[in-house]
């Protein structure tokens, strides 16, 4: 057997192990809650050792965070650059219509549980990386600013962290609401009306500045 061979295996077993975990977790929170979601349940609900878990995760809030926010990425290089404002806009929605279809495929019984404000895993000034999608909507707006495609009548680091509010805020009802809204719409409308405030024509001339 070669390296190469064995490596292949190797990350195979790993990544099973990893999702055993997660669906482990998944199974305790949609059933018991975030107050029964410890490491030692977690573990035992899967079939691994303790070892095995801190292996893969730091924290039962980064197992979390991982699956919910860095797990379901969009290549920023993926959105193409927008010709207008109009596209620009919804190019930033089109991102958080992904993380709504996964948030979908994760279920609101999940969803709920993740949502508990004892959870690590949702408080910015706590985490020293960023979820996925303003990772991504923000490159994609500095590079459509850089080529004078588009202007922001705020800061960046406002604009992103107002749209994380804006979908917590719907995704939290999705799940106050048990699935009973429109996450799609209620999505898309609400970020439609702030990106109509905040996103301005560019100059085209290719150097504006944020």
């Amino acid at each position: 057997m070669d390296e190469k061979t064995e490596l292949s295996r190797q990350q195979k077993k790993s990544r099973e192990t990893r999702e055993k975990i997660f669906q482990a977790a998944k199974r305790i929170l949609q059933k018991k809650g975030y107050e029964e979601l410890s490491i030692k349940n977690i573990c035992e609900e899967a079939g691994v050792s303790n070892g095995s878990f801190y292996h893969h995760f730091k924290t039962k809030d980064d197992l979390l965070s991982y699956y919910i926010e860095d797990q379901p990425t969009i290549n920023p290089d993926v959105l193409e650059m927008p010709q207008d404002v109009e596209g620009a806009k919804q190019g930033i929605i089109g991102v958080y219509m992904n993380y709504v279809k996964y948030c979908r495929e994760l279920g609101v019984e999940f969803m709920s549980g993740y949502y508990d404000t004892k959870n690590q895993a949702l408080n910015a000034a706590e985490r020293s990386e960023r979820p996925y999608p303003i990772v991504t909507v923000q490159t994609y707006v500095e590079k459509a600013v850089a080529a004078g495609v588009i202007r922001l009548n705020v800061g960046i680091e406002e604009f992103t962290t107002d749209i994380r509010m804006i979908v917590i805020g719907n995704v939290f009802e999705w799940c106050v609401r048990s699935g009973k809204v429109d996450f799609e719409g209620n999505m898309s409308r609400l970020l439609g009306k702030y990106l109509d405030s905040t996103l301005c024509p560019g100059d085209g001339s290719g150097t504006d500045e944020i």
